[in-house]
């Protein structure tokens, strides 16, 4: 794909747009444009603003990428965005119209990270710091792993219950690169929203945290699908 192709990642909850560090190193050597989004995680709606803010920057084919919630985010914020051609879920949220996280999460088994996640007294959700490795970032060097504990940012409640409208993941090619040992939102789950979506779907043995354990793997993907954009 031309060095002109732009790439757009965005973050989920629990991590910022630095969480994406590694996959823009090896992106950038390889020619895209890429940016990374800082979404306020207060809810849905101002993250999908946070993100059209962004896109309305690029000039020519996009590919949006989301992490985690951040899936949930694409699935929004791509709706009526023509430049955006194909977008990329990595162990990500694919929602239904209508659907929240909060009621795709009651469909099947609670995952084990789940556990050390705490509510604060001003509505936003955290992973306790003492199991944030083995919650969130398992395969991930445990200083690494100590690093983004330190510097997490918290999801709202609000963002947990937002509704999807339609989703554009209907209307645009997508790709899910499932994480087969992530604690955080249940590989089975993964499956199902990747063929709900019909996307092209594949998997790495990684955490929840792929993009820093397994960047080789996510940018793998991502050229995926901006090689089909050059089709």
């Amino acid at each position: 794909m031309s060095s002109n192709a732009n790439v757009v990642l965005v973050h989920g909850a629990w991590a910022d747009g630095s969480s994406w560090s590694k996959v823009i190193s090896l992106l950038q050597s390889r020619g895209f444009l890429v940016s990374a989004a800082q979404i306020p995680l207060t809810s849905l709606a101002d993250d999908i603003a946070a993100t059209q803010r962004l896109l309305s920057m690029q000039k020519g084919p996009t590919v949006l990428v989301g992490h985690g919630y951040g899936g949930a985010v694409i699935t929004g914020a791509a709706k009526d965005w023509p430049d955006v051609e194909a977008l990329v879920y990595i162990a990500a949220y694919g929602l239904e119209e209508g659907e929240s996280l909060i009621e795709l999460s009651k469909g099947g088994s609670r995952p084990s990270g789940a556990a050390q996640v705490r509510s604060d007294s001003n509505g936003f959700l955290w992973i306790d710091r003492a199991g944030f490795h083995e919650a969130f970032a398992a395969d991930v060097d445990a200083h690494e792993a100590d690093v983004m504990a330190a510097v997490q940012r918290p999801l709202s409640l609000t963002s947990f219950a937002d509704k999807s409208g339609t989703p554009s993941w209907r209307m645009i090619p997508s790709w899910y690169l499932v994480s087969s040992n992530d604690r955080m939102i249940p590989p089975p789950a993964q499956e199902f929203m990747a063929r709900r979506m019909n996307a092209t779907q594949r998997s790495v043995p990684a955490s929840h945290a792929s993009m820093v354990s397994r960047p080789k793997e996510v940018v793998e993907i991502i050229m995926l699908a901006a090689e089909s954009i050059d089709e």
